[in-house]
């Protein structure tokens, strides 16, 4: 982990956010921010007025801007939280880091992986936090995951699985369907599982890839095996053509864990020993899970950190790196990659 070496500190209390970004997730984002003691939202911008100042109405944001510089430029908002498309995330995070902002950026963190280091290598220059917001990781069901796998509990882990399946009417309009904002099954979903993946077992050795186009140009459905040391191996399914019953499993040589369905979002599991023998882990979240993240942000930043140890930019790029191997395979490029 990289201690930060430059002298920005932070005021005592909780960090003011600003949102840069009005769609759903923005949306949830800042609803989340509210069950928190560690951050409050300060300001939201958009490249539309109107739509920056109906943003704020609809989430109580003391301001709105009408374009990004000027929120960057406010002296009372210490992290930014970027939800514009896949395509713009690259540009939105380079500004904000040039402004010396702590930076959390939507998942998928970029288009590829020559982006993602690239904004990795911009944030370690200039001293600046910056963390991609795969919120997932955060959640109570996955750091307890983490606790019974650092402990040894599963054994030897030989296989994992996990699905990401939302059914989407067709909209070439909307970004999920649009090349030039990103779009497809695999950035927007599939992220996710190969994320969890990565948590569990690491640098993949091996990609294997297989998909199926819609008929705008992205990938409307694929599945992903990933091959590791000594033989171990994940699948990843993702598609937005079927709705999937979403759950995960870690399975090793002396038990497995059976994560319930929406496992991305916060929910429950349980582990099955090899006699048979289960152990439920339950949780109660308030709101959607989403301000762990911003809660991870603040950690880090106060104690000085230009990462996230539970989630570091080196692996963010291995990830960016894995599904730059896919869309090779499925043939999917996006417009001037």
């Amino acid at each position: 982990m990289v201690a930060l070496t430059g002298t920005k500190t932070y005021q005592p209390g909780p960090l003011r956010w600003g949102i840069i970004g009005t769609g759903g997730i923005a949306g949830q984002f800042a609803d989340d921010l509210r069950h928190s003691g560690e951050g409050e939202l300060v300001a939201v911008a958009s490249r539309s007025t109107a739509r920056a100042e109906a943003f704020a109405a609809r989430t109580a944001a003391p301001r709105s801007h009408g374009t990004h510089a000027a929120l960057l430029e406010s002296d009372d908002v210490d992290a930014v939280y970027v939800a514009v498309p896949h395509t713009a995330h690259r540009d939105v995070a380079v500004a904000a880091i040039e402004a010396g902002k702590a930076v959390l950026v939507e998942k998928p963190f970029t288009v590829n992986r020559a982006q993602a280091e690239e904004l990795v290598k911009l944030a370690r220059s200039r001293g600046v936090f910056l963390m991609e917001a795969m919120w997932t990781r955060f959640l109570p069901h996955m750091v307890r995951i983490r606790e019974l796998l650092a402990q040894g509990r599963l054994g030897d882990v030989r296989l994992v699985t996990a699905e990401h399946g939302v059914w989407f009417r067709r909209n070439p309009a909307h970004r999920m369907f649009d090349p030039h904002l990103g779009g497809g099954a695999l950035l927007d979903l599939g992220v996710y599982p190969l994320s969890f993946m990565s948590m569990v077992l690491g640098r993949p050795s091996s990609v294997l890839a297989t998909s199926h186009a819609g008929d705008t140009g992205v990938d409307a459905q694929t599945a992903v095996v990933l091959g590791y040391d000594e033989g171990r191996q994940a699948v990843a399914t993702t598609s937005m053509e079927a709705w999937l019953p979403n759950r995960a499993t870690i399975a090793g040589t002396e038990a497995r864990i059976d994560v319930d369905t929406m496992w991305y979002r916060a929910t429950t599991f349980t582990l099955t020993t090899r006699s048979g023998a289960t152990e439920r882990y339950e949780f109660s979240v308030p709101g959607s899970g989403l301000r762990f993240q911003t809660e991870e942000v603040a950690r880090c930043v106060r104690a000085g950190l230009l990462e996230s140890p539970v989630l570091p930019s080196d692996e963010v790029c291995q990830i960016m790196g894995t599904m730059d191997e896919v869309r090779a395979q499925i043939g999917l490029r996006y417009p001037g990659e």
